[in-house]
């Protein structure tokens, strides 16, 4: 079979390392006995350590040439690759509505994007692991007073339980990238309402952390419109990263409370 050349405009670096590759598929057995999608499977090396865990899986693929040798390599997965891109797909109709794991070694130029749109099915996904660029990975798991603890830390760490699992070096990739990669898996938490306006949470969270070095008082500015009344609440002091998820959703309803409904800005 004709391997597959790695493109620079999809992020492609091919994990060349099957001990890697195990470790990764073992990180789905968190979340038993439900099926498996895999984003970005590439030549299949991680797929087919994932084949062996004996539960439904798909995979899907933008790259048409990663999309002939799978099927060329794995033909018990003809009915089960996707030719798509994964961030305009319905996921809702990929396993007849059931919820899934997601998994995969995710293009770095989109993991951002990918986890985004697993908040937007956050329902569907109960479980998502897979590897990422360690930065990005790093940020995810961030706590409050971190230097990297930011948009993503916030957003995710609301609804999912973050692990950082392990750190993978660039030599076992094909083409070697410039940075260091990591594993992660996040499981859904036990929260099933915030307890405050989730799109407002969402706009407050990124209003904040845009102009993360002012005080909430002042960084929250953009988002208000002129007829919300400012408050002397102390948490208006403070700066994003020093915020817990919890005290996100304080800070939402507080600007809820001050703000009529459609004095918010868009």
């Amino acid at each position: 079979m004709r391997l597959v050349k790695p493109k620079k405009f999809l992020g492609q670096h091919f994990l060349k390392d099957l001990s890697v590759a195990r470790d990764i598929a073992d990180t789905v057995d968190a979340c038993p006995d439900l099926p498996v999608l895999e984003v970005g499977p590439g030549m299949g090396v991680l797929t087919q350590f994932l084949l062996t865990k004996g539960r439904k899986l798909k995979v899907v693929e933008v790259d048409y040439e990663s999309v002939a040798y799978l099927r060329e390599a794995y033909p018990e997965l003809e009915d089960d690759i996707i030719e798509d891109d994964f961030l305009k797909m319905n996921l809702a109709r990929l396993f007849e509505g059931q919820p899934f794991v997601l998994t995969g070694n995710y293009p770095y130029n989109i993991s951002s994007q990918i986890f985004f749109k697993m908040l937007d099915n956050k329902e569907l996904i109960p479980c998502c692991t897979g590897m990422i660029q360690k930065e990005v990975a790093e940020r995810i798991a961030a706590g409050p007073g971190s230097k990297t603890y930011g948009i993503l830390s916030v957003l995710i760490q609301a609804w999912y339980k973050v692990e950082y699992l392990f750190t993978v070096h660039e030599h076992v990739f094909n083409p070697p990238p410039k940075v260091k990669s990591a594993v992660i898996r996040m499981t859904r938490n036990e929260t099933q309402e915030l307890g405050c306006d989730e799109k407002l949470f969402k706009q407050v969270v990124k209003t904040t952390f845009n102009q993360r070095r002012k005080t909430l008082r002042n960084s929250i500015k953009p988002l208000l419109g002129k007829d919300c009344a400012m408050t002397q609440d102390p948490l208006f002091d403070r700066r994003p990263e020093q915020l817990s998820v919890q005290e996100f959703v304080d800070l939402t309803n507080l600007v809820m409370s001050r703000c009529p409904n459609d004095a918010l800005a868009d």
